[in-house]
Protein backbone atom coordinates (compact mmCIF):
# COMPACT_ATOMS: atom_id res chain seq x y z
CA UNK A 1 0.00 0.00 0.00
CA UNK A 2 1.40 3.15 -0.93
CA UNK A 3 1.83 5.75 1.98
CA UNK A 4 -0.06 8.27 0.23
CA UNK A 5 -3.06 6.17 0.84
CA UNK A 6 -2.47 5.97 4.13
CA UNK A 7 -1.85 9.49 4.64
CA UNK A 8 -5.39 10.09 2.71
CA UNK A 9 -6.89 7.72 5.00
CA UNK A 10 -6.15 8.90 8.32
CA UNK A 11 -6.35 12.42 7.20
CA UNK A 12 -10.02 11.76 5.93
CA UNK A 13 -11.37 9.83 9.20
CA UNK A 14 -9.90 12.39 11.43
CA UNK A 15 -11.76 15.04 9.66
CA UNK A 16 -15.02 12.70 9.87
CA UNK A 17 -15.08 11.97 13.03
CA UNK A 18 -17.93 14.26 14.01
CA UNK A 19 -19.93 12.78 11.51
CA UNK A 20 -19.53 9.39 12.37
CA UNK A 21 -19.95 10.60 15.63
CA UNK A 22 -23.11 11.76 15.00
CA UNK A 23 -24.16 8.60 12.85
CA UNK A 24 -23.50 6.33 15.76
CA UNK A 25 -25.73 8.34 18.32
CA UNK A 26 -28.41 8.14 15.74
CA UNK A 27 -28.23 4.69 15.65
CA UNK A 28 -28.44 4.02 19.67
CA UNK A 29 -31.34 6.33 19.88
CA UNK A 30 -33.41 4.25 18.31
CA UNK A 31 -34.25 0.88 20.39
CA UNK A 32 -33.81 -2.50 18.57
CA UNK A 33 -34.78 -4.78 21.12
CA UNK A 34 -34.75 -8.47 20.58
CA UNK A 35 -36.79 -9.86 22.00
CA UNK A 36 -39.14 -8.22 21.47
CA UNK A 37 -37.70 -8.61 17.72
CA UNK A 38 -39.38 -5.65 16.17
CA UNK A 39 -36.51 -3.92 14.14
CA UNK A 40 -38.34 -2.23 11.33
CA UNK A 41 -37.81 1.18 12.38
CA UNK A 42 -33.95 1.06 13.12
CA UNK A 43 -33.68 -0.41 9.72
CA UNK A 44 -34.89 2.21 8.11
CA UNK A 45 -33.08 4.85 9.81
CA UNK A 46 -30.05 2.61 9.60
CA UNK A 47 -30.77 2.99 5.76
CA UNK A 48 -31.57 6.69 5.52
CA UNK A 49 -28.30 7.71 7.62
CA UNK A 50 -26.35 4.98 5.02
CA UNK A 51 -28.64 7.19 1.98
CA UNK A 52 -27.61 10.41 3.53
CA UNK A 53 -23.36 8.75 3.60
CA UNK A 54 -23.81 8.91 0.13
CA UNK A 55 -24.40 4.64 -0.32
CA UNK A 56 -27.28 3.38 -2.60
CA UNK A 57 -28.73 1.07 -0.04
CA UNK A 58 -30.67 -3.02 -0.42
CA UNK A 59 -33.35 -3.20 2.04
CA UNK A 60 -34.35 -7.33 2.09
CA UNK A 61 -37.41 -7.55 3.78
CA UNK A 62 -37.59 -11.49 5.09
CA UNK A 63 -41.01 -13.25 5.02
CA UNK A 64 -43.37 -12.75 7.68
CA UNK A 65 -43.74 -16.83 8.25
CA UNK A 66 -40.00 -16.92 8.62
CA UNK A 67 -39.84 -13.85 10.94
CA UNK A 68 -42.56 -15.15 13.19
CA UNK A 69 -41.26 -18.65 13.19
CA UNK A 70 -37.63 -17.44 14.41
CA UNK A 71 -39.84 -15.52 17.49
CA UNK A 72 -39.40 -11.77 15.92
CA UNK A 73 -41.88 -9.26 14.70
CA UNK A 74 -39.95 -8.02 12.00
CA UNK A 75 -36.66 -8.22 10.48
CA UNK A 76 -35.31 -6.27 7.47
CA UNK A 77 -31.18 -6.91 6.17
CA UNK A 78 -29.27 -4.05 4.66
CA UNK A 79 -26.76 -4.58 1.83
CA UNK A 80 -24.80 -1.68 0.51
CA UNK A 81 -22.36 -3.34 -2.27
CA UNK A 82 -19.36 -0.62 -3.60
CA UNK A 83 -17.64 -1.98 -6.49
CA UNK A 84 -14.09 -1.08 -7.79
CA UNK A 85 -11.75 -2.16 -10.15
CA UNK A 86 -12.73 -5.61 -12.68
CA UNK A 87 -13.57 -8.79 -10.81
CA UNK A 88 -11.32 -8.89 -7.54
CA UNK A 89 -12.51 -10.31 -3.75
CA UNK A 90 -15.72 -9.78 -2.61
CA UNK A 91 -15.31 -8.20 1.45
CA UNK A 92 -18.32 -8.62 3.09
CA UNK A 93 -18.19 -6.19 6.59
CA UNK A 94 -21.41 -7.49 9.06
CA UNK A 95 -22.75 -5.98 11.74
CA UNK A 96 -26.03 -6.96 13.99
CA UNK A 97 -28.44 -3.87 14.70
CA UNK A 98 -31.05 -6.06 16.92
CA UNK A 99 -29.52 -5.37 20.72
CA UNK A 100 -30.80 -7.61 24.05
CA UNK A 101 -33.82 -5.12 26.04
CA UNK A 102 -31.62 -3.10 28.25
CA UNK A 103 -33.17 -4.12 31.60
CA UNK A 104 -32.09 -2.41 35.04
CA UNK A 105 -29.77 -0.55 36.78
CA UNK A 106 -28.90 2.01 34.21
CA UNK A 107 -27.80 5.36 35.73
CA UNK A 108 -29.10 7.18 31.76
CA UNK A 109 -31.00 6.45 29.18
CA UNK A 110 -30.13 3.20 27.81
CA UNK A 111 -31.70 5.37 24.37
CA UNK A 112 -29.60 8.34 24.90
CA UNK A 113 -26.54 8.17 23.45
CA UNK A 114 -24.85 10.08 26.18
CA UNK A 115 -20.93 11.17 25.97
CA UNK A 116 -19.17 11.82 28.95
CA UNK A 117 -15.29 12.07 28.65
CA UNK A 118 -15.09 10.59 25.09
CA UNK A 119 -16.90 7.76 25.84
CA UNK A 120 -20.86 7.12 24.54
CA UNK A 121 -23.38 5.59 26.84
CA UNK A 122 -25.87 3.08 25.31
CA UNK A 123 -27.81 0.28 24.62
CA UNK A 124 -25.87 -1.69 21.52
CA UNK A 125 -23.28 0.99 21.24
CA UNK A 126 -20.87 -1.53 21.73
CA UNK A 127 -22.80 -4.32 20.49
CA UNK A 128 -22.84 -4.21 17.55
CA UNK A 129 -24.52 -0.86 16.87
CA UNK A 130 -20.82 0.61 16.68
CA UNK A 131 -19.48 -1.21 13.66
CA UNK A 132 -22.17 -0.44 11.62
CA UNK A 133 -20.37 3.15 12.25
CA UNK A 134 -16.83 1.62 12.04
CA UNK A 135 -17.23 -0.59 8.67
CA UNK A 136 -19.31 2.66 6.89
CA UNK A 137 -16.60 4.87 7.47
CA UNK A 138 -13.77 2.16 6.62
CA UNK A 139 -15.60 1.95 3.63
CA UNK A 140 -16.22 5.60 3.01
CA UNK A 141 -12.70 6.23 3.98
CA UNK A 142 -11.50 3.45 0.92
CA UNK A 143 -13.34 5.75 -1.80
CA UNK A 144 -11.27 8.81 -0.89
CA UNK A 145 -8.06 6.82 0.00
CA UNK A 146 -6.92 7.69 -3.79
CA UNK A 147 -6.21 3.37 -4.11
CA UNK A 148 -7.08 1.56 -6.83
CA UNK A 149 -8.60 -1.26 -5.19
CA UNK A 150 -10.00 -4.36 -7.20
CA UNK A 151 -13.11 -6.29 -5.53
CA UNK A 152 -16.34 -5.20 -3.91
CA UNK A 153 -16.95 -4.46 -0.18
CA UNK A 154 -20.48 -5.29 1.26
CA UNK A 155 -22.09 -3.80 3.97
CA UNK A 156 -24.21 -6.49 5.70
CA UNK A 157 -26.50 -4.99 8.49
CA UNK A 158 -28.55 -7.79 10.11
CA UNK A 159 -31.35 -8.04 13.06
CA UNK A 160 -31.18 -11.07 13.72
CA UNK A 161 -28.21 -11.92 16.12
CA UNK A 162 -29.86 -11.86 19.24
CA UNK A 163 -32.16 -14.73 17.74
CA UNK A 164 -29.71 -16.95 16.21
CA UNK A 165 -28.82 -15.10 12.55
CA UNK A 166 -30.82 -18.14 10.60
CA UNK A 167 -32.89 -14.93 8.75
CA UNK A 168 -29.93 -12.40 8.70
CA UNK A 169 -26.53 -13.69 7.55
CA UNK A 170 -27.58 -16.94 6.81
CA UNK A 171 -30.70 -16.58 4.52
CA UNK A 172 -28.81 -13.82 2.74
CA UNK A 173 -26.13 -16.84 2.21
CA UNK A 174 -28.41 -19.63 1.54
CA UNK A 175 -30.46 -17.59 -1.11
CA UNK A 176 -27.27 -16.44 -2.99
CA UNK A 177 -28.19 -12.72 -2.17
CA UNK A 178 -24.16 -12.43 -1.48
CA UNK A 179 -21.35 -14.22 -2.37
CA UNK A 180 -18.33 -13.13 -0.12
CA UNK A 181 -14.87 -14.21 -0.58
CA UNK A 182 -13.44 -13.17 3.25
CA UNK A 183 -16.17 -11.83 5.90
CA UNK A 184 -15.34 -9.53 9.04
CA UNK A 185 -18.02 -9.60 11.55
CA UNK A 186 -18.15 -7.49 14.17
CA UNK A 187 -15.61 -7.58 16.84
CA UNK A 188 -13.38 -5.68 19.34
CA UNK A 189 -10.70 -3.52 18.71
CA UNK A 190 -7.23 -5.33 20.61
CA UNK A 191 -7.78 -8.92 19.51
CA UNK A 192 -8.56 -10.57 16.38
CA UNK A 193 -11.39 -13.66 16.94
CA UNK A 194 -11.11 -16.43 14.53
CA UNK A 195 -12.59 -18.95 16.68
CA UNK A 196 -15.96 -19.31 18.79
CA UNK A 197 -17.90 -21.57 20.73
CA UNK A 198 -21.01 -23.52 19.70
CA UNK A 199 -24.18 -23.53 21.67
CA UNK A 200 -26.76 -25.64 21.54
CA UNK A 201 -30.29 -25.08 23.53
CA UNK A 202 -32.64 -27.93 24.77
CA UNK A 203 -35.91 -27.96 25.94
CA UNK A 204 -36.78 -30.88 28.27
CA UNK A 205 -40.40 -31.44 29.09
CA UNK A 206 -40.80 -33.76 32.39
CA UNK A 207 -44.41 -35.38 32.28
CA UNK A 208 -46.11 -36.86 34.93
CA UNK A 209 -49.89 -37.06 36.46
CA UNK A 210 -51.58 -34.45 38.42
CA UNK A 211 -53.30 -35.23 41.78
CA UNK A 212 -54.59 -33.94 45.17
CA UNK A 213 -52.27 -32.60 47.07
CA UNK A 214 -54.08 -34.95 50.43
CA UNK A 215 -53.29 -37.56 48.64
CA UNK A 216 -49.86 -37.51 46.79
CA UNK A 217 -49.55 -40.82 45.71
CA UNK A 218 -51.95 -40.97 43.62
CA UNK A 219 -51.06 -38.62 41.13
CA UNK A 220 -46.95 -38.50 39.46
CA UNK A 221 -44.72 -35.94 40.69
CA UNK A 222 -43.34 -34.06 37.42
CA UNK A 223 -41.28 -32.11 39.72
CA UNK A 224 -39.92 -34.35 41.91
CA UNK A 225 -38.45 -36.67 38.84
CA UNK A 226 -37.25 -33.01 37.06
CA UNK A 227 -35.13 -32.51 40.20
CA UNK A 228 -33.74 -35.43 40.02
CA UNK A 229 -32.94 -35.63 36.16
CA UNK A 230 -31.44 -31.71 37.06
CA UNK A 231 -29.42 -32.38 39.92
CA UNK A 232 -27.91 -35.40 37.45
CA UNK A 233 -27.20 -32.83 34.72
CA UNK A 234 -25.24 -30.68 37.46
CA UNK A 235 -23.17 -33.58 38.13
CA UNK A 236 -22.79 -34.38 34.71
CA UNK A 237 -21.62 -30.64 34.34
CA UNK A 238 -18.95 -31.42 36.76
CA UNK A 239 -17.09 -33.52 34.42
CA UNK A 240 -17.32 -30.85 31.40
CA UNK A 241 -14.15 -29.40 32.90
CA UNK A 242 -12.03 -32.24 31.89
CA UNK A 243 -12.55 -31.94 28.54
CA UNK A 244 -10.05 -28.85 27.09
CA UNK A 245 -10.21 -26.42 23.82
CA UNK A 246 -6.78 -25.50 22.49
CA UNK A 247 -7.81 -22.50 21.13
CA UNK A 248 -6.76 -19.47 22.89
CA UNK A 249 -9.51 -17.81 25.33
CA UNK A 250 -11.69 -20.72 25.01
CA UNK A 251 -11.34 -23.32 28.31
CA UNK A 252 -14.20 -26.00 28.69
CA UNK A 253 -17.64 -27.13 27.66
CA UNK A 254 -20.46 -26.02 29.96
CA UNK A 255 -23.49 -26.37 30.71
CA UNK A 256 -26.54 -24.06 32.32
CA UNK A 257 -30.04 -24.67 33.24
CA UNK A 258 -31.35 -21.21 32.29
CA UNK A 259 -35.17 -21.78 32.83
CA UNK A 260 -37.90 -23.64 34.40
CA UNK A 261 -41.66 -23.76 34.81
CA UNK A 262 -44.71 -26.01 35.59
CA UNK A 263 -47.30 -27.03 38.38
CA UNK A 264 -50.93 -26.24 38.07
CA UNK A 265 -51.45 -24.72 42.25
CA UNK A 266 -50.05 -25.37 45.53
CA UNK A 267 -52.41 -28.19 46.08
CA UNK A 268 -51.96 -30.05 43.35
CA UNK A 269 -48.69 -32.74 42.45
CA UNK A 270 -47.56 -30.87 39.83
CA UNK A 271 -48.00 -32.72 36.31
CA UNK A 272 -45.63 -31.33 34.11
CA UNK A 273 -42.59 -29.23 34.53
CA UNK A 274 -40.74 -27.79 31.08
CA UNK A 275 -36.98 -26.68 31.93
CA UNK A 276 -34.61 -25.08 29.29
CA UNK A 277 -30.63 -25.74 29.01
CA UNK A 278 -27.69 -24.56 27.55
CA UNK A 279 -24.39 -26.51 26.38
CA UNK A 280 -21.58 -24.41 24.97
CA UNK A 281 -19.84 -27.06 22.16
CA UNK A 282 -15.94 -25.71 22.14
CA UNK A 283 -14.39 -26.47 18.68
CA UNK A 284 -12.81 -29.40 18.72
CA UNK A 285 -16.53 -31.14 19.77
CA UNK A 286 -18.78 -32.64 17.32
CA UNK A 287 -22.02 -31.20 17.86
CA UNK A 288 -24.31 -33.82 16.82
CA UNK A 289 -22.25 -36.38 19.36
CA UNK A 290 -22.79 -33.94 22.19
CA UNK A 291 -26.08 -33.21 21.57
CA UNK A 292 -26.84 -37.12 21.36
CA UNK A 293 -24.71 -37.60 24.91
CA UNK A 294 -26.73 -35.12 26.55
CA UNK A 295 -29.89 -36.34 25.70
CA UNK A 296 -29.62 -40.14 26.11
CA UNK A 297 -27.91 -38.75 29.81
CA UNK A 298 -31.64 -37.28 30.20
CA UNK A 299 -33.70 -40.64 29.35
CA UNK A 300 -31.54 -42.13 31.58
CA UNK A 301 -31.82 -39.79 34.40
CA UNK A 302 -35.64 -40.11 33.65
CA UNK A 303 -35.94 -43.77 33.38
CA UNK A 304 -35.41 -44.32 37.27
CA UNK A 305 -39.30 -42.73 37.81
CA UNK A 306 -42.23 -44.88 36.69
CA UNK A 307 -45.04 -43.10 35.25
CA UNK A 308 -42.62 -40.03 34.52
CA UNK A 309 -42.12 -39.45 30.12
CA UNK A 310 -39.91 -36.50 29.23
CA UNK A 311 -39.26 -34.99 25.31
CA UNK A 312 -36.37 -33.56 24.63
CA UNK A 313 -36.21 -31.01 22.03
CA UNK A 314 -33.49 -28.83 19.99
CA UNK A 315 -34.74 -25.31 20.37
CA UNK A 316 -31.40 -24.11 19.04
CA UNK A 317 -28.18 -25.67 17.61
CA UNK A 318 -25.42 -22.87 16.35
CA UNK A 319 -22.12 -24.61 15.49
CA UNK A 320 -18.57 -23.49 16.35
CA UNK A 321 -16.71 -21.05 14.80
CA UNK A 322 -13.77 -22.94 13.43
CA UNK A 323 -10.93 -21.13 11.47
CA UNK A 324 -10.93 -21.69 6.99
CA UNK A 325 -7.87 -21.10 4.61
CA UNK A 326 -7.58 -17.54 3.57
CA UNK A 327 -8.35 -16.22 7.36
CA UNK A 328 -4.72 -15.87 8.25
CA UNK A 329 -4.22 -13.38 5.33
CA UNK A 330 -7.15 -11.09 7.03
CA UNK A 331 -5.26 -11.50 10.40
CA UNK A 332 -1.87 -10.71 8.93
CA UNK A 333 -3.53 -7.60 7.43
CA UNK A 334 -5.59 -6.57 10.66
CA UNK A 335 -2.47 -7.61 12.70
CA UNK A 336 0.04 -5.50 10.75
CA UNK A 337 -2.51 -2.23 10.35
CA UNK A 338 -3.37 -2.37 14.33
CA UNK A 339 -0.10 -2.42 15.01
CA UNK A 340 0.73 1.14 12.99
CA UNK A 341 -2.45 2.69 13.71
CA UNK A 342 -3.02 1.52 18.04
CA UNK A 343 0.66 0.83 18.44
CA UNK A 344 -0.73 -3.07 19.57
CA UNK A 345 0.11 -6.52 18.81
CA UNK A 346 -3.50 -7.75 18.49
CA UNK A 347 -3.59 -11.61 18.83
CA UNK A 348 -5.81 -14.19 17.44
CA UNK A 349 -7.56 -15.55 19.90
CA UNK A 350 -10.95 -17.71 20.84
CA UNK A 351 -14.42 -16.97 22.45
CA UNK A 352 -16.57 -19.02 24.32
CA UNK A 353 -19.28 -17.18 22.84
CA UNK A 354 -21.15 -17.55 19.57
CA UNK A 355 -22.14 -15.39 16.89
CA UNK A 356 -23.06 -14.59 13.24
CA UNK A 357 -19.42 -15.10 12.37
CA UNK A 358 -20.38 -19.05 11.79
CA UNK A 359 -22.99 -18.54 8.90
CA UNK A 360 -20.27 -17.48 6.90
CA UNK A 361 -17.47 -19.73 7.94
CA UNK A 362 -20.65 -22.65 7.44
CA UNK A 363 -20.78 -21.72 4.08
CA UNK A 364 -16.89 -22.30 3.39
CA UNK A 365 -16.19 -17.69 3.71
CA UNK A 366 -12.72 -16.91 5.37
CA UNK A 367 -13.66 -14.92 8.47
CA UNK A 368 -12.63 -13.14 11.58
CA UNK A 369 -14.01 -10.63 14.06
CA UNK A 370 -12.66 -7.67 14.49
CA UNK A 371 -14.21 -3.81 14.96
CA UNK A 372 -14.81 -1.41 17.68
CA UNK A 373 -14.31 -1.74 21.40
CA UNK A 374 -12.17 -2.66 24.18
CA UNK A 375 -10.30 -5.83 25.30
CA UNK A 376 -13.19 -7.97 26.92
CA UNK A 377 -16.87 -7.48 26.82
CA UNK A 378 -17.19 -6.97 30.33
CA UNK A 379 -15.01 -3.75 29.84
CA UNK A 380 -17.51 -2.52 27.31
CA UNK A 381 -20.68 -3.50 29.82
CA UNK A 382 -21.96 -5.92 26.87
CA UNK A 383 -25.14 -7.34 27.76
CA UNK A 384 -25.54 -5.26 31.13
CA UNK A 385 -26.38 -1.57 32.54
CA UNK A 386 -24.47 1.62 31.09
CA UNK A 387 -23.13 -0.41 27.90
CA UNK A 388 -20.40 2.13 26.69
CA UNK A 389 -18.06 2.36 23.85
CA UNK A 390 -14.61 4.51 24.00
CA UNK A 391 -14.71 7.04 20.79
CA UNK A 392 -11.25 6.64 20.38
CA UNK A 393 -11.08 2.89 19.71
CA UNK A 394 -14.05 4.08 17.07
CA UNK A 395 -12.00 5.98 15.28
CA UNK A 396 -9.02 3.74 15.45
CA UNK A 397 -10.96 0.42 14.56
CA UNK A 398 -12.05 2.24 11.77
CA UNK A 399 -8.16 2.95 10.23
CA UNK A 400 -7.94 -0.43 10.89
CA UNK A 401 -10.29 -2.08 8.50
CA UNK A 402 -10.40 0.87 5.81
CA UNK A 403 -6.13 0.08 5.86
CA UNK A 404 -6.83 -4.10 5.70
CA UNK A 405 -9.81 -3.64 2.91
CA UNK A 406 -6.94 -1.65 0.73
CA UNK A 407 -4.61 -4.64 1.68
CA UNK A 408 -7.29 -7.38 0.56
CA UNK A 409 -8.37 -5.82 -2.23
CA UNK A 410 -5.05 -4.57 -4.00
CA UNK A 411 -3.49 -8.37 -3.73
CA UNK A 412 -0.91 -6.97 -1.14
CA UNK A 413 0.30 -10.42 0.37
Amino acid sequence: MSSKAQTAIHRFLLAQREAQTRFLAELVKVPSDNPAGDCQRHADRAAALLHDAGFKVEAHYVPEDLVKANGMVSCTNLIVRERFGNGGPVIALNAHGDVVPPGTGWSMDPYGALIRDGVMFGRGVAVSKSDFATYTWALLALKQSGAAPNGTVELHFTYDEEAGGAIGPQWLLQRGISKPDYAVCAGFAYGITTAHNGCLHLEVTVQGVSGHAAMPDKGVDALEAANAIIGDLYVYRKTLAATRSTVAGITSPTLVIGLINGGINTNVVPDRVVFRLDRRVIPEEHPAQAEHALTERIRQAAANWPGIHVNVRRVLLALPFVPLPGQARMVAAIQRHARGVMGIDAQPHGVPLYTDARHYSEAGVPTVLYGAGPRTLQEANGHRADEKLVLNDLYQATEVVALTLVDLLSGTP
